[in-house]
């Protein structure tokens, strides 16, 4: 479930200080050994996530990428990469406020990642942009899992945000091609979801990996 970790935050740091000021007064101590690793898993875990909705953050996202590329070149599996985005969120920030767009973020965030595959990997790589990274999966899987969310958003009560409040995304699909990096695979969902945005609220659009380039010795 996603958290806004500033809270969490600000307290591993101040435990961290205490457990430095402690064994600066009184010296190495086994018992504190346990606490200090919490901590540290603590901090870690929030490295790695975007502290307003509890996804993975950029890096980490990009990070599941290459590793997901580096696995389809070992194994030529084709796999996914979708970019969404909340439609309006522009207009529901003038309309209902600056906490609304927030836990509008939180809220799809949440869905998503209650609703994904445990395989899936779900970051936040843009303020109003988030990425999925769907392994072994082909564009008409990956059509088919969007749809699932996009019904989720559909069913979830954002009442509870603000009165007479509706949520929907847009998408933008993607599979790898041989020689792709994360950044092209990121550019080209990108570039599917900002034409999905371009035809209005609550579409999809693709964009087709290239076709690698034809070399005439190959048959020879």
């Amino acid at each position: 479930m996603p958290t806004d970790f500033s809270q969490p935050l600000s307290n591993a740091r101040q435990q961290l200080d205490q457990l430095i000021k402690q064994i600066k007064t009184e010296g190495h101590q086994e018992n504190l050994l346990p606490t200090l690793e919490t901590v540290l898993t603590q901090l870690d875990s929030m490295a790695r996530h975007d502290h307003l909705t509890g996804a993975l953050n950029r890096r980490s996202l990009v990070a599941m990428l290459d590793g997901e590329l580096a696995r389809s070149f070992r194994t030529g599996h084709t796999f996914t990469l979708a970019a969404i985005a909340v439609d309006g969120l522009e207009q529901i920030l003038e309309q209902h406020g600056q906490a609304a767009a927030r836990l509008v973020l939180q809220k799809v965030a949440k869905e998503a990642l209650t609703m994904l595959r445990t395989l899936d990997s779900f970051g936040r790589v843009a303020a109003n942009e988030f990425a999925i990274v769907m392994p072994t999966t082909w564009l008409e899987a990956s059509r088919k899992a969007i749809a699932r969310l996009k019904l989720r958003m559909e069913e979830a009560d954002w009442n509870s945000i603000s009165p007479g409040l509706k949520v929907t995304f847009s998408t933008g699909l993607t599979t790898n091609a041989h020689k792709d990096s994360a950044d092209s695979m990121l550019k080209r969902a990108s570039a599917a979801l900002q034409t999905a945005r371009s035809q209005g609220a609550d579409r999809i659009a693709e964009i087709e990996p290239p076709l690698p380039d034809y070399d005439p010795n190959a048959e020879e």
